[in-house]
């Protein structure tokens, strides 16, 4: 059995640092705070391959946010099954093992999209799912796989394990969740927990470097809807965004995969902050969100066209 040893953070390796959009961030946090960082060059599912990059650079904690969410969308998954288990299953669990076999740090960024409100978790009762609750949502391929996943991982003691929902970011980049749902025809009205990445990311690097282990809750606290999330657009961003709301079940004939909708506690997750941390409730975070990218357009030419609405007629 491999002895699991807390070292401090020397070298950092980063999966899905070259393309990856929270890879990339990842790398430039490193680079900012002086740690020496390197995009790693391997494929997840190349387990010889990745085994040689740790052996020659050596770092003394890895960074995972490489994965399959599919393009343009999670429904890719339900067609590609094989090459979504290649990366989500096979390569994760590759990185997992080959960290564990060398005794290094592993931060994985997985998803809290693995449950639904249910009897117990009802819609608006404030009573999330903590990090020991069993996955129970798997109507896409890709949060089935990422369900099975978590539970083999969690018996790597190497690994802290994030649970992401719904990320945000400052900017209109098109993996972010503002920027998908403000290009949707129509959207759900659901409150949910979400992860603004401008505050969540930096906490990342100091958890790691504080060598916490085990599953997290990776969401600012509380919840937030989608109508509110876009009210906050149309107040900071664009005042003459308008939107349609439908049900869940008619969002079911238009989408292949089933989406998840679900409150994460983050007692776990507060109680562990590393030291001069501050993370914000998700209202909060995200008004101040709206704030920053409504400056950030500014700088970068505006509103891109994809994003715009035609006047209401």
């Amino acid at each position: 059995m491999t002895e699991i040893t807390d070292k401090p953070m020397t070298k950092v390796l980063v999966f899905g640092g070259i393309t990856g959009w929270i890879g990339k961030i990842m790398v430039d946090l490193c680079k900012e705070q002086g740690i020496e960082v390197m995009a790693a060059q391997t494929r997840l599912q190349n387990r010889e391959a990745v085994a040689k990059e740790l052996d020659e650079y050596k770092p003394s904690h890895v960074l995972n946010s490489a994965g399959i969410t599919g393009r343009p969308n999670i429904d890719w998954c339900e067609d590609n099954k094989p090459d979504t288990i290649r990366t989500n299953v096979i390569g994760t669990l590759n990185l997992a093992d080959l960290c564990y076999e060398r005794d290094i740090h592993c931060t994985i960024y997985a998803t809290g999209c693995i449950f639904k409100y249910d009897e117990a978790h009802p819609l608006g009762s404030g009573i999330g799912f903590v990090e020991e609750s069993i996955p129970n949502f798997a109507e896409s391929f890709y949060s089935e796989t990422k369900g099975y996943m978590e539970q083999m991982l969690k018996c790597y003691p190497n690994c802290l394990i994030l649970r992401v929902r719904m990320p945000i970011s400052d900017d209109l980049f098109h993996r972010n969740f503002v920027t998908k749902i403000v290009k949707y025809e129509r959207v759900v009205n659901i409150p949910n927990s979400m992860t603004v990445l401008t505050e969540m990311l930096p906490l990342s690097l100091a958890m790691a470097k504080d060598n916490l282990r085990g599953v997290y809750n990776f969401t600012n606290p509380g919840v937030i809807s989608h109508n509110e999330v876009l009210d906050l657009y149309i107040k900071y961003v664009d005042p003459t965004y308008h939107y349609t709301n439908f049900t869940v079940e008619e969002q079911a004939k238009v989408i292949k995969a089933g989406r998840s909708n679900n409150e994460l506690d983050t007692t776990k997750l507060m109680r562990d902050l590393p030291k001069g941390i501050k993370i914000n409730d998700i209202k909060t975070a995200c008004e101040l969100c709206f704030q920053r990218m409504a400056v950030n357009l500014e700088k970068t030419g505006g509103i891109p066209e994809e994003c715009k609405r035609a006047p209401k007629a």
